[in-house]
């Protein structure tokens, strides 16, 4: 967990304290990801510095590796399977469990270090429950909570500790609201401020302070991307444009967000640097079209599953530029179908 403040101006970048409170070591250090000073602790608001809990837990330790997990969709009806793999390798997926009911439409999946989460869906109508897993074990998900209204096609994101639905579908009309939940107890959504522009599936990639939804759908398909503090409550603000409108599969490292696919179906991958401001640029291309796939990020791979009734996986190198390459296979073909990962770039 992040610690936004302002420390006194004795404190030298590097130092460690034991924080009382939270009972973690950490450490200080000046400005952002990018190494500005400005506008770190929250939207408009300077920062000297912060304090950094120093974690000490990894994939490695956890799974092996980072484990990237998919789950929900149509396939072509609508299904209740999860799937895993290790991103750090390649082949093909291994059955996890299921979803507590079949589900469609989930959007997209948000994770901690140790719980995955599927939100909201289609099942005979809009639902508005929250499930996990733990992503170390394997096993069938779990009853969390509830969202603040039945939703399909939402978009989301995280840090270690707080969840963030920040999109969605409310009986067929797109929402501004964005909710969040803390991920280490059981309990609803709770309000965290609106969207710049009412909109479903925008789907979203984190730092671990740094919140961005990136495109969607509002009366029509949009390029439009916001962000919000992940530790702060309030409205998103204006980020930058994508390169395509509509929804994409996104995922990031704590530094770079990869956008994959769009709308109808088409093979482009971008990208945008979180903790800065700007328009996605060209990253290159899938191996193919793709719309409504699930995507899973570690610290130096990201992937893209499944989605236009494809069970292919796909991945490229998030620091670098150029086209995906071949992975494996999900356990089936599935579109509308939600992912996440425990090493993806909101845990730091």
């Amino acid at each position: 967990m992040t610690h936004q403040e302002n420390a006194p101006l004795s404190v030298t970048p590097g130092a460690i304290r034991f924080n009382t409170d939270s009972m973690k070591l950490e450490y200080f250090r000046i400005g952002s990801e990018g190494g500005s000073t400005s506008s770190y602790a929250g939207i408009g608001t300077l920062a000297a510095g912060e304090w950094v809990q120093i974690t000490t837990d990894t994939p490695d330790i956890q799974t092996g590796g980072t484990r990237g997990v998919r789950g929900g969709g149509q396939a072509p009806g609508l299904t209740d399977t999860i799937d895993y793999f290790n991103i750090d390798t390649t082949g093909n997926a291994i059955d996890f469990g299921n979803l507590t009911a079949n589900r469609g439409s989930v959007g997209q999946g948000f994770a901690s270090r140790t719980r995955g989460f599927i939100a909201g869906g289609y099942n005979s109508g809009y639902q508005d429950d929250i499930q996990f897993i733990t992503i170390s074990s394997t096993g069938n998900a779990t009853f969390f909570g509830n969202m603040l209204a039945n939703k399909q096609s939402i978009g989301a994101l995280s840090n270690e500790t707080r969840g963030i639905i920040n999109s969605g579908s409310d009986a067929g009309s797109a929402i501004n609201v964005i909710m969040y939940i803390t991920m280490t107890s059981a309990g609803n959504a709770v309000d965290f401020g609106d969207l710049s522009v009412a909109r479903y599936s925008a789907k979203g990639v984190a730092s671990s302070t740094r919140g961005v939804n990136i495109g969607g759908y509002s009366t029509s398909n949009t390029n439009l991307i916001d962000y919000v503090t992940i530790s702060t409550l309030g409205n998103a603000a204006d980020f930058g444009d994508n390169s395509v409108s509509g929804t994409v599969a996104p995922g990031s490292n704590s530094i770079r967000g990869i956008l994959a696919g769009g709308n109808p179906g088409i093979n482009t991958i971008g990208y945008i640097t979180i903790a800065t401001q700007g328009d996605a640029q060209d990253f290159g291309d899938l191996t193919r079209n793709m719309v409504d796939g699930a995507a899973m990020a570690s610290a130096t791979r990201f992937c893209a599953a499944g989605g236009s009734s494809s069970n292919v996986i796909e991945y490229v190198q998030i620091m670098s530029l150029g086209n995906a390459i071949d992975f494996g296979d999900l356990t089936q073909s599935v579109s509308e179908t939600a992912g996440f990962s425990n090493g993806h770039g909101g845990l730091g």
